[in-house]
C-alpha cells in the first residue's frame, strides 16, 4: 500500500524509551516499534529509492563498547543513502545531507577543497543558499582554526568544520497520518543534493559504518 504517514504510537514509543531505556521496556514494546516505527519508515524510504537510491535503516541498538553511556537502545531510528539522512524520534522527523564522520584522509581532502578559491567558493555558495532557504547548518567544529590556516581566510568558518551537514525537520503532529511527508523529504533532499554532490566529488562517499 505504500507509506501513509506515521502514527501517534511511533512518537509515543520514543517518549517511553527516553524515560525507560532498558530491556524490559524494549521487549514489552518491540511490536510497537516494528509496526509503527520501522515498517512505515521502510515504506517511506522505499518511495525515495527511485530518485536517491536504496535507503538503509540503522540498527536500533547502540554500540556501547567504547561509550560511558551504557543505555542499550537508540532513542531515534535513522536511515541513510549516499550522504542523505532521515530520522524519526519523539520530537518528529528530521532530514539532513552532507559530511558526517569523515576519515582523516577525507577531512584532509575537505580542507584542501575548501581552501581552493574554486571549490571552496562553490561550497560557500551552497551553504549560503541552504541557510537562506531556512535549513540549519550543523557539524562538529574546531574552536580555533586548523593548524597553518591564516586568521583572515575568507572561508575560515567552513575550514573549522570536522563534519558539515544541513538539516531541517517537522514536529510529530505534522507527520501523523500524512502522506505529504514523502513530498517534504523528497523536496528537502533535492535542496540538499548540491551539498551531497559537492562532498562526493571532493571528499568521497560517506562511510556510515563508522
Amino acid at each position: 500500500m505504500g507509506f501513509t504517514g506515521f502514527t501517534d504510537e511511533a512518537f509515543g514509543f520514543y517518549e517511553g524509551l527516553q524515560a525507560d531505556n532498558g530491556k524490559a521496556y524494549w521487549t514489552a514494546h518491540k511490536a510497537t516499534y516494528e509496526r509503527h516505527v520501522r515498517e512505515p519508515l521502510a515504506e517511506l524510504c522505499a518511495e525515495l529509492e527511485d530518485e536517491f537510491g536504496a535507503v538503509k535503516l540503522f540498527r536500533p541498538y547502540r554500540d556501547v563498547r567504547f561509550s560511558k553511556d551504557k543505555t542499550p537502545y537508540k532513542t531515534h531510528q535513522g536511515g541513510h543513502s549516499k550522504g542523505f539522512y532521515l530520522q524519526i524520534d519523539a520530537d518528529g522527523l528530521m532530514v539532513a545531507g552532507g559530511m558526517y564522520a569523515p576519515s582523516p584522509e577525507q577531512l584532509r581532502r575537505y580542507r584542501a577543497a575548501v581552501d581552493s578559491e574554486t571549490s571552496g567558493g562553490e561550497l560557500q555558495a551552497i551553504v549560503d543558499e541552504l541557510r537562506g532557504a531556512g535549513l540549519e547548518i550543523g557539524g562538529d567544529r574546531l574552536k580555533t582554526r586548523p593548524r597553518g590556516t591564516r586568521e583572515d581566510h575568507p572561508r575560515l568558518d567552513l575550514l573549522r568544520h570536522r563534519s558539515l551537514y544541513a538539516h531541517e525537520g517537522w514536529p510529530a503532529d505534522e507527520c501523523v497520518g500524512d502522506r505529504e511527508v514523502v513530498l517534504r523529504v523528497r523536496d528537502s533532499w533535492r535542496r540538499l543534493r548540491p551539498l551531497v554532490d559537492w562532498g562526493t566529488e571532493h571528499i568521497g562517499p560517506p562511510d556510515f559504518s563508522r
